[in-house]
């Protein structure tokens, strides 16, 4: 297993990953979004495997660029936005490999640590 987590210091789901993980024994890479976005191709993988974009988006933030993000039409402008401030994202965005999950997740994350 290869597990990356990204989240959100103050995000509670996001604690609530990291214990996940470290009560099972399992290393995982933590990212803070709010100190470094993801890449692009981060972005795509994540986008692909939980079925959209809307998927990944943090429908509860209540910042200005939160709701400005819902009126964007263009799915490429909302990708650039979330590029631009990771906070936007909805968390923790747990990957491991190819497959994610977003939020709080704990049945997804016990398939991939059966198997």
């Amino acid at each position: 297993m290869n597990i990356q987590l990204f989240g959100k210091n103050k995000c509670f789901d996001t604690k609530k990953a990291q214990r996940f993980f470290k009560e099972r024994g399992i290393k995982f890479q933590y990212i803070d979004l709010k100190q470094k976005p993801m890449s692009r191709g981060e972005l795509e993988s994540v986008i692909k495997a939980v079925g959209g974009l809307d998927k990944v988006i943090d429908e509860n933030n209540k910042s200005q660029t939160a709701t400005l993000i819902k009126y964007l039409a263009d799915d490429e402008a909302k990708k650039e936005k979330l590029l631009e401030d990771g906070t936007l994202m909805k968390t923790p965005v747990v990957r491991n490999g190819k497959e994610a999950a977003v939020g709080f997740a704990p049945d997804v994350w016990e398939k991939w640590i059966k198997g």
